[in-house]
């Protein structure tokens, strides 16, 4: 049972890394701040969500995974409030510009 739960641990990280490494290009690659946000926010959240899910097989107790899953939580929560406020900011800016 060990070895399934390593490659489950395997297949989780390295897929929360592919998105890591997609929302990466995304935010480099995107024409507006808008679609570089959106890139971001969800690939990393993603991202964060198959790393933790891969993680927590490999805990020792249970309320270590259930600390895992409120770090996600809170990382959920806190990007979303950050983009809200990059965009209002970057909304800001433009209507300033001429």
């Amino acid at each position: 049972m060990s070895l399934a739960l390593d490659i489950f641990t395997v297949v989780m990280v390295v897929a929360g890394l592919f998105f890591f490494y997609a929302g990466s290009i995304g935010m480099l690659r995107f024409p507006t701040v808008e679609s570089r946000l959106h890139a971001l926010t969800k690939a990393d959240n993603l991202s964060v969500g198959f790393i933790a899910l891969g993680v927590m097989p490999q805990m020792a107790e249970a309320t270590d995974a259930l600390k895992l899953l409120l770090a996600w939580a809170l990382i959920l929560f806190s990007s979303a409030a950050a983009s809200q406020l990059i965009a209002i900011a970057a909304r800001r800016n433009r209507r300033r510009d001429p």
